[in-house]
C-alpha cells in the first residue's frame, strides 16, 4: 500500500470520527479537483463553487458508506458529476439562462513556448464552443473526454443505455467537429 493511500486512509479514519482538522486536509486536497469537475458541468464559476461546497458536506455525512472499493478521489468526483448534473438540470428546468461572463485570458507568459500558447488558445475555443452543444453533447463530451469516464459509466451516470451513450458521444463530436470547422480554428 502506497504512502498516498495509507494517509489517505488515516484523514478518513480521523474524519469518521469527526475530527473537522482532518476534514479540512480532505478538502484541501481534493478542492481544486472537483471545482474544475463541478464548473465545466455548471457552466457558472458561483454556481461551481456552491455544488462543490455541497458535495463536500454529503461525502462527509456519507462518509461511513464509503467500502474503499474505489479511490476515496473517485467516490467523490461521483458525488460531484452527480450533484452538477443534478444542478444543472434544475436551472434548465427553471428556465434559468447561467449567465457566463468569465472569458479566459491568455497571460503574457515569458520563457514560454509559443506553440504552447496558440495550443492553449485552441483547446479554450474547443472548450467554450462544447457551451454551445446541445445539453445532453457538452455533458456527454466532458464526461468522456475530460472526465475520462468509459461508456459504462457514463450510462450508469447519464442513465442511458450503453448503446445510445456510444451514440450519443459519437453525435456530440461530430457536431463540435461541425461547429468548429465552420469557426476555423
Amino acid at each position: 500500500m502506497s504512502q498516498i493511500v495509507k494517509n489517505t486512509d488515516d484523514v478518513l479514519e480521523r474524519c469518521l470520527k469527526g475530527d473537522s482538522r482532518a476534514q479540512m486536509e480532505l478538502y484541501n486536497s481534493y478542492y481544486h479537483a472537483m471545482y474544475n469537475t463541478a464548473v465545466r458541468i455548471v457552466k457558472d464559476p458561483y454556481e461551481a463553487e456552491d455544488v462543490m461546497q455541497e458535495s463536500f458536506l454529503n461525502a462527509f455525512d456519507k462518509l461511513h458508506t464509503f467500502r474503499g472499493e474505489v479511490a476515496f478521489g473517485a467516490w467523490l468526483k461521483r458525488i460531484v458529476i452527480n450533484n452538477s448534473i443534478q444542478h444543472y438540470r434544475k436551472k434548465q428546468s427553471e428556465n434559468e439562462i447561467p449567465i457566463d461572463n468569465v472569458l479566459y485570458r491568455v497571460e503574457d507568459n515569458d520563457g514560454i513556448d509559443p506553440d504552447y500558447e496558440f495550443t492553449n488558445i485552441k483547446a479554450q475555443k474547443v472548450l467554450q464552443t462544447m457551451k454551445m452543444l446541445k445539453e445532453n453533447y457538452r455533458l456527454a463530451l466532458t464526461l468522456h473526454l475530460i472526465e475520462g469516464y468509459d461508456y459504462d459509466e457514463m450510462s450508469e451516470i447519464l442513465q442511458i443505455s450503453y448503446a445510445n451513450c456510444r451514440t450519443t458521444v459519437s453525435r456530440a463530436k461530430e457536431s463540435l467537429r461541425q461547429i468548429l470547422a465552420t469557426q476555423c480554428i
